[in-house]
C-alpha cells in the first residue's frame, strides 16, 4: 500500500514517534571536512564516487550489518563512511535535535516503523528518480518502500531487514515426544507442541513459550504476522483504524491466555518489556516461540534450532518486515555521493557478498536462494518468507503499539491475564483513538 500525506506536526514532535521491536539509537552531525557537495544535474544510476566523505548514522541493534557494509564499501570506493553506532534509547531524540537544528548526517537509518512518519516531516530527501533506474526496483522488498513513500514519492530503501518466524528447540521436542524436523503449521499446533514440551519440562525447568507480556513492539513484531497470515489486515489502508478486534485477533490472545493458564509459558513473561525477550529461548528453556531472523545464528551458537513461518489460526504464513530503512537525510549536499553508497548497497555485491555471507536477510526477493542460503534451508525459508510478509504503516505506530503505556499493551494484557478478551472491543476502539490524533 502507498501510504498517504497526512497533516504534519513540527519537527520536533519526531522526537515521540515509533518504536518496532526493539529500540533506536543516534548521535550528533560531523562536519563536512570540505568535502564537495553535489553538483545537481543529470540523476545517475550509480551516483558519484569521488573521495567524498560521508557521515552515516544507525542505532546498536544493526552494529554489525553496519560495520559489515562499510567496511565492504570502504574497501571498494573512492568515497569514504564514517559510521555513526549510538545506544538505542538516545536515537529519536538525537534525530529530532539534529533535524531541528539542520544538522542531520548524509545518510541515517531509522527503524521502519518511524520511517512514514519521518518522511512525512520531510527528514529524507527524495530519491523516486535515482530509484526508478536500478534495474532490480521491483524485486526491493515492497515493504520497505511503501514505509517511504508519501504521495508517490519514494524517500527510503532497505537497510537491514529483519523478520519474525517461530524457532524451536529441536531437541526438546524430541525429549517430549515430538517430531523435531515438524515445527507447527497452525496455532493449535503451536499450543498442542508447546503444551507438551511443558509437560515433559515439569521440574526441569523447561518451558513451552514465551512471549514479551509487557513489550509493545514483541506483540507486533510476533503476533500480526498471526493475523496477516489468516488473510486479515491488523490495521485499514491508511493506519488510522484498528482492526485488531477481529475474531481472528481473538482466537490469537486466547491461545496465550490459554498457554498462560496452563502454565506453559517460562516465568517473567508477564513484565516482560523486551529487553531479555529471548533469553529462555537462547538458554534452552523454551521449546518453540515467535523469534527474529536475524537471531538465527546467535540461538544456533547454544540450541538446535528449527525454524518455520509464523502460521494463523488455520494455517497460512507471513512475517513482519522489520528492521531498518536508509535514506539521504534532508541537510545533505552530497546527495550524489550519498546515492553512490545506497545504489552499492542494493547491489548483489553488497545484498549476496556481504548480508548473504553473514546470514542475513537480503532485501531484493530475486537474490533469496543465493550461494550461502542454498547452504542452510532455514536461512532460505527465511528469506522466501519475507515475500508474504508486511510492514505497517501509521504516522502514531510509535504512540497506539509500541510505547510503554500504549492502548495495544493494555488490550493484550487484559486479553491475556485478566478477563480473556472481555475488554477487546473497547479497547480495540483506544487504539484507533491514538491513531487518529
Amino acid at each position: 500500500m502507498k501510504h498517504k500525506m497526512r497533516r504534519s506536526r513540527p519537527i520536533a514532535a519526531v522526537v515521540a514517534i515509533g518504536l518496532a521491536t526493539f529500540g533506536l539509537a543516534a548521535c550528533g552531525s560531523d562536519s563536512d571536512d570540505g568535502d564537495s557537495a553535489t553538483d545537481g544535474g543529470a540523476v545517475s544510476a550509480e551516483g558519484v564516487d569521488d573521495g567524498t566523505t560521508l557521515q552515516l548514522w544507525t542505532r546498536a541493534p544493526l552494529e554489525k550489518q553496519a560495520n559489515l557494509l562499510v567496511d565492504a564499501y570502504n574497501s571498494s570506493h573512492k568515497n569514504q563512511v564514517k559510521l555513526t553506532i549510538v545506544p538505542n534509547d538516545d536515537y529519536v531524540t538525537k534525530v529530532g535535535a539534529a533535524a531541528g537544528n539542520n544538522g542531520l548526517p548524509d545518510l541515517f537509518a531509522a527503524d521502519i516503523v518511524y520511517v512514514p512518519n519521518w518522511t512525512a516531516q520531510g527528514l529524507y530527501q527524495d530519491m523516486t528518480d535515482q530509484i526508478s533506474q536500478l534495474p532490480f526496483k521491483d524485486e526491493i522488498n515492497q515493504g520497505h518502500l511503501d514505509a517511504g513513500t508519501v504521495d508517490g514519492k519514494e524517500y527510503v530503501l532497505p537497510f537491514v531487514l529483519d523478520l519474525s518466524v517461530i524457532f524451536y528447540n529441536q531437541d526438546l521436542y524430541q525429549k517430549a515426544g515430538l517430531d523435531p524436523a515438524k515445527g507447527p503449521t497452525n496455532l493449535k499446533e503451536f499450543a498442542e507442541q508447546a503444551k507438551k514440551v511443558a509437560e515433559y519440562g515439569k521440574g526441569k525447568g523447561v518451558y513451552g513459550s514465551y512471549f514479551g507480556g509487557n513489550c509493545g513492539g514483541c506483540g507486533v513484531f510476533t503476533w500480526f504476522p498471526m493475523v496477516w497470515a489468516a488473510g486479515e489486515e491488523v490495521m485499514n489502508d491508511d493506519g488510522t483504524e484498528s482492526l485488531l478486534n477481529s475474531d481472528t485477533a481473538k482466537s490469537v490472545y486466547s491461545m496465550w491466555a490459554d498457554l498462560n493458564q496452563a502454565g506453559a509459558i517460562a516465568p517473567g513473561a508477564k513484565e516482560e518489556t523486551g529487553a531479555t525477550w529471548v533469553a529462555a529461548f537462547q538458554e534452552g528453556k523454551v521449546g518453540v516461540m515467535p523469534y527474529p531472523a536475524t537471531l538465527l545464528s546467535t540461538a544456533d551458537e547454544t540450541v538446535k534450532t528449527g525454524v518455520v513461518p509464523i502460521p494463523g489460526p488455520d494455517g497460512g504464513e507471513s512475517t513482519f518486515v522489520g528492521g531498518d530503512g536508509i535514506g539521504i537525510s534532508k541537510d545533505s549536499k552530497k546527495t550524489d555521493q550519498a546515492w553512490n553508497f545506497l545504489a552499492w548497497m542494493m547491489s548483489e555485491d553488497a545484498q549476496v557478498g556481504v548480508l548473504a555471507k553473514d546470514g542475513d536477510v537480503v532485501s531484493r526477493s530475486d537474490l533469496a536462494n543465493n550461494e550461502y542460503s542454498s547452504k542452510d534451508p532455514r536461512v532460505q525459508l527465511i528469506n522466501e518468507v519475507a515475500a508474504k510478509g508486511k510492514t505497517p504503516v501509521a504516522e502514531n505506530f510509535q504512540e497506539a503499539f509500541n510505547a510503554s503505556n500504549s492502548p495495544w499493551i493494555t488490550m493484550f494484557r487484559k486479553a491475556i491475564y485478566d478477563n480473556n478478551g472481555a475488554t477487546v472491543d473497547q479497547d480495540n476502539e483506544q487504539i484507533t483513538k491514538v491513531l487518529q490524533k
